[in-house]
């Protein structure tokens, strides 16, 4: 059958016992539980010209499948989300690994016992290895901030030289911030690996879907209770209603076409854009990207290499490592980021998270307290950083309590 794409003009929304904004996990996802389990008829409302959200990919003019809006490398040690998106394409088995470019030098990140002895030797690598396993126990990852609060000053050497060589600037570029400025989460984050496993994720579940993210999307949205209308704003669409005209009172009701929204309504986009900023816009970092193709196998020694402390841009992703294509050429994407100020020509990657933000994100989510058939769901409308397995495990978890209700 495949996905029902409707054209706007020509629904009847009176049709519909569930709308869901976005066609990312989070939407797609509950959006099937719904029709599947509950035998709802759910409307998908996708601004963009496709299904998939960032996880959409594509084949390019030179036949390389590339995600369009930065890798995407599925990893997850909840096995219900694993099961879940195994329903709906074949998968290949792929862990993930990362290099730092250092002056030209590559070392795993996390930085761990194999980049120990790239930067230091042998020698001195196997004494601040032993001197880390006595500390900490033996195939641990330890924080910055843990190395920091230790006395030793041979730990102090490699926490500095980490925040120097693969934090600091890496950091400034994808931030915009000064170190300072960043949510002490983040530091927190990057980690020492007292281990010689170079794979970037330890889940106990990884993989990537054989054919790429939007067949699997298409096979998830191939349910003949589910209609999807693209290029469709939800706030363009969306007829809010108030409980008085006080600028911070809550919704009262939600319509579209002059038809109130009485079943649910998941809402996956931005929430200050939904109600056109009127509290001023939440702060993200978006991303460009610059794809280039070359005649070469292989460009790169792995999926990814960070530029941690040179080029304007974050990293660098060489797609064939991911997907397993075969081909005499090859295409990479840089990745450069910056601050998120058009909502029309620019994506929101990233919410800026700290308590000044948090305030004011809960500003917009109070305005939807009094409306009980709303559920704001995923990075951008909880104003988090989730991963897709989490998103996944979200709306498993929305979609049962829904489910349950009837």
């Amino acid at each position: 059958m495949g996905v029902q794409v409707r054209s706007f003009k020509e629904l009847d929304v009176a049709d519909y016992d569930a709308v869901v904004v976005g066609s990312g996990f989070a939407g797609a996802v509950v959006a099937r539980e719904l029709a599947e389990r509950a035998n709802k008829r759910v409307l998908i409302i996708e601004k963009r010209a496709h299904i998939g959200g960032n996880m959409y990919d594509e084949l390019d003019e030179n036949g390389i499948l590339v995600h369009r809006y930065g890798p995407h490398i599925f990893h997850t040690n909840d096995k219900r989300a694993f099961d879940y998106v195994r329903r709906f394409t074949e998968w290949r088995d792929y862990e993930h690994e990362v290099l730092a470019d250092w002056y030209g030098t590559y070392m795993p990140v996390p930085f761990n016992k194999n980049s120990m002895e790239i930067v230091y030797g042998e020698e001195k690598a196997a004494h601040l290895i032993d001197k880390l396993i006595e500390t900490f126990g033996d195939e641990r990852k330890v924080t910055i901030n843990e190395l920091r609060a230790q006395d030793d000053p041979e730990l102090s050497e490699i926490a500095d030289f980490i925040y120097k060589n693969v934090f600091l600037y890496y950091t400034q570029k994808q931030w915009g911030l000064t170190p300072e400025e960043v949510d002490p989460s983040v530091t927190a984050r990057v980690p020492v690996f007292v281990s010689r496993d170079n794979r970037y994720f330890q889940d106990a579940f990884q993989g990537m879907p054989a054919n790429g993210y939007t067949p699997l999307f298409e096979s998830m949205l191939d349910h003949d209770l589910i209609d999807v209308c693209l290029e469709t704003e939800a706030e363009s669409i969306f007829d809010l209603e108030f409980e008085s005209d006080d600028e911070n009172a809550p919704l009262a009701a939600i319509s579209i076409k002059d038809v109130p929204i009485d079943g649910p309504i998941v809402y996956t986009g931005p929430l200050d854009e939904l109600f056109l900023s009127r509290f001023g816009r939440l702060p993200y970092r978006s991303l460009d990207f610059a794809y280039e193709t070359h005649d070469v196998e292989h460009v790169l020694p792995c999926g990814t290499v960070n530029f941690t402390v040179t080029e304007d841009y974050t990293r660098i992703t060489e797609f064939k490592y991911l997907t397993g294509q075969e081909s005499a050429k090859t295409t990479i994407m840089k990745e450069y980021s910056h601050s998120y100020d058009d909502p029309k020509t620019q994506i929101p990657y990233y919410a800026i998270i700290n308590d000044e933000n948090a305030a004011h994100y809960d500003r917009y989510l109070k305005l939807t307290s009094g409306l009980a058939n709303f559920h704001p769901l995923g990075r951008l409308a909880e104003y988090r950083y989730y991963n897709m397995d989490v998103i996944i495990g979200r709306a498993l978890a929305l979609a049962d309590e829904l489910v349950g209700e009837e």
